[in-house]
């Protein structure tokens, strides 16, 4: 297996399905994409350490691109044809249990293995709703596109980066202020 390129977006380490989400990025006042082709699936696969378990291959590529749009529409449009069109995804896989010499766990199985990483995508957005849908966030920078689950304490987390969108909303409202008075 040859070495997988840097990868080169702004935020990562979120769950899965933001993650995701977060293939798309803006850059200098145009969005940059990841997923344009498999060598960047296999970066986003690499990132989220499934690149030995899936191939970034054509059809890989196409069911992760499909769960992609589906997150975005169930995050930032109409959940429920978002709900729909993610339900669609999750058809393809199904969590088997299985005793194992740990304990109880649950396996993963799909009826085709391209498949894989856009079901485990959409079935990682159902834990997050599961466990505090209130928390997915899109960063509140407008000139941002990214997501990021609000694990702060208070839970009032605003931007993706503090350091990137945060300081330049601080750095327009100081200037803003400046230029008034």
């Amino acid at each position: 297996m040859s070495p997988t390129p840097q990868d080169p977006r702004p935020l990562t380490g979120e769950p899965l399905a933001l993650d995701l989400l977060n293939t798309r990025w803006m850059r200098d006042g145009a969005v940059q994409d990841l997923l344009r082709d498999t060598d960047g699936l296999a970066v986003w696969l690499a990132a989220n350490g499934l690149r030995d378990r899936f191939a970034a291959d054509a059809a890989t590529l196409r069911h992760t691109l499909e769960v992609r749009d589906a997150l975005k529409t169930a995050v930032d449009g109409s959940f429920a044809e978002g709900a729909a069109r993610v339900d669609a995804v999750l058809a393809h896989g199904r969590i088997r249990a299985t005793l194992t010499a740990e304990g109880p766990g649950e396996m993963p199985e799909f009826e085709d293995v391209s498949w894989g990483p856009a079901w485990l995508a959409a079935r990682d957005y159902l834990q997050l709703l599961a466990t505090a849908p209130d928390r997915i966030r899109s960063c509140a920078h407008e000139a941002c596109i990214l997501h990021f689950f609000d694990t702060s304490r208070n839970g009032t987390r605003r931007w993706c980066s503090m350091a990137v969108c945060g300081n330049r909303a601080k750095a327009s409202r100081h200037y803003a202020r400046a230029k008034e008075g």
